[in-house]
């Protein structure tokens, strides 16, 4: 007689129902429920809003009719030390500009122990990747001192399109230009691991 085979342990990027549950949820509702809370819509925050989109390195170049349509399309929220705007593992459908404060990037390592890979600073985008593809997110992203943010959704992308084909084109060209700019730092990156390796 065969002994019962035990159930694999869940993996550390698996989710709960009820985590599956947050995660079909629109962003700014999850935002929400993380603790994250919304700014008001009044004139100064969408100004202020634009201004410092228009200093952000990823939206250079766009005129100010062009600003003001793709900050339409972007809600504010406030969050607070030790707040998650990003889960790790989590399916991804937006992704978040830091206007103001920082956040730091921690990725689970072999120990299932969160752990640093980067802080990101005012003017720095976070898990664009996700929102292109859907797959899981790569790393979490935690407040680490009051921050602000803006959050554009892959639906409001996709809205952005239809009603402004040509400056959703030019907002999707820039984000492709950071994914490359991206990737070629994580090749070189692994090259130099590669290279202190035969070294060694």
């Amino acid at each position: 007689m065969k002994p019962a085979k035990s159930s694999p342990a869940p993996l550390a990027g698996s989710r709960s129902p009820a985590e599956a549950t947050t995660a079909a949820q629109a962003p700014g509702d999850r935002l929400r429920a993380a603790g994250l809370v919304p700014v008001g819509e009044d004139e100064t925050a969408r100004s202020e809003l634009a201004r410092m989109v228009a200093a952000m390195p990823l939206f250079v170049g766009l005129d100010a009719a062009e600003l003001a349509a793709l900050c339409q399309r972007m809600p504010l929220f406030d969050a607070q030390p030790g707040h998650m705007m990003i889960r790790e593992g989590e399916p991804g459908d937006f992704m978040v500009l830091v206007l103001k404060g920082s956040v730091d990037v921690l990725r689970r390592n072999r120990f299932n122990y969160p752990s640093r890979i980067a802080v990101a600073e005012a003017g720095k985008a976070l898990g664009e990747m996700s929102m292109f593809d859907g797959e899981p997110r790569f790393a979490s992203c935690v407040a680490l001192e009051p921050t602000r943010v803006a959050i554009l959704g892959r639906e409001a992308m996709t809205a952005l399109f239809d009603a402004q084909p040509a400056l959703g084109n030019r907002v999707l060209l820039r984000l492709a230009q950071l994914l490359s700019e991206r990737l070629r730092q994580a090749s070189a990156k692994l090259v130099s691991y590669v290279e202190a390796g035969r070294q060694g």
